[in-house]
């Protein structure tokens, strides 16, 4: 990616290290210097900006070993690279924050890159891409505890339901439990479900408009109040019959990049033209477009949201 490290800007406020060989050097000789940077970031004053919507960027699809982006298997594989992308898309007018597990949120706020931004702690990671114990998701990232601890405005987790396999409910027992503990809290908790099974070994997403329904209701009455719940849901036919199932806030999810661009921004475009919709959460799509340009489609997604 040949022009990604000129696009970045440099209007990032008194950032612990400018490279990515000083973030090696300062974990390594002064690991606590995270959590100064984490007491002294500055956050947004509210979760939502004026016009109630969010733009967030999302990068936590590495830790659960999905590294393939436009088929592309090894997309991901360079983190400096990753991170490149992440600091352009985050540095553009209107992109309100950054959904990430630790490793990749605690870089960029080494780098300056978190200043005044929502930041949303992803929590399950445990159901690595592939496994046999895909469906397992449980809590592998940061728990309720430390995403209070790091100032986070928000928590996510994952909640794929699978009717045959009877380890569905341990996750929806242990995500209960977490809602209940960030709200405890008063932190938002984001809750990304679907009705998932095996085919053929793999995982596969139910996304027909009946199954993400029932997916919400699920997932919108898990914990002991749903005052913090928001969900996080993907875009699929029929959404007005989708939505018309919840009255959380609600973010749209991405999805894998698509070759057509032009028929993925349509498709937010109608969806975020529904009231309960409240903005995008997008990872892939933006960061890895098939003509390079960060800067471009995430101005775009931008443009949809804000």
């Amino acid at each position: 990616m040949s022009d990604v490290r000129a696009g970045l800007l440099d209007a990032v406020p008194a950032p612990l290290c400018s490279g990515y060989a000083e973030i090696t050097d300062l974990r390594s000789r002064d690991p606590w210097a995270i959590g100064r940077a984490l007491a002294t970031r500055r956050r947004r004053p509210s979760f939502l900006p004026a016009d109630g919507r969010l733009m967030l960027i999302a990068a936590d699809h590495p830790a659960r070993g999905a590294l393939a982006a436009q088929g592309r298997p090894t997309a991901m594989h360079s983190r400096t690279d990753m991170l490149d992308r992440l600091r352009i898309a985050l540095a553009r007018p209107g992109v309100d924050g950054l959904l990430a597990t630790a490793d990749i949120a605690e870089d960029l706020l080494l780098l300056g890159a978190l200043e005044d931004k929502v930041v949303v702690a992803s929590m399950n990671r445990g159901g690595l891409a592939g496994s046999t114990f895909e469906l397992d998701d449980r809590m592998t990232g940061y728990d309720p505890a430390g995403v209070v601890h790091s100032r986070f405005d928000a928590a996510k987790m994952l909640n794929r339901i699978d009717l045959d396999d009877p380890g569905t409910v341990a996750m929806l027992e242990a995500a209960g439990r977490a809602i209940t503990e960030l709200a405890r809290a008063g932190v938002i908790c984001m809750l990304e479900p679907f009705m998932s099974r095996r085919v053929d070994g793999a995982v596969v997403n139910d996304l027909s408009p009946d199954a993400v329904i029932k997916s919400v209701h699920i997932a919108q009455g898990l914990g002991s109040t749903s005052a913090f719940t928001w969900l996080k849901l993907p875009v699929v036919p029929d959404m007005a019959r989708v939505m018309d199932a919840t009255t959380l806030p609600t973010l749209l999810l991405g999805g894998d990049p698509s070759d057509s661009p032009e028929e993925t921004f349509e498709s937010w475009a109608s969806a975020l033209a529904l009231p309960s919709v409240r903005g995008l959460v997008v990872g892939r799509t933006l960061l890895y477009p098939p003509d390079d340009d960060v800067a471009g489609a995430v101005d775009t997604a931008v443009s949809l949201v804000h």
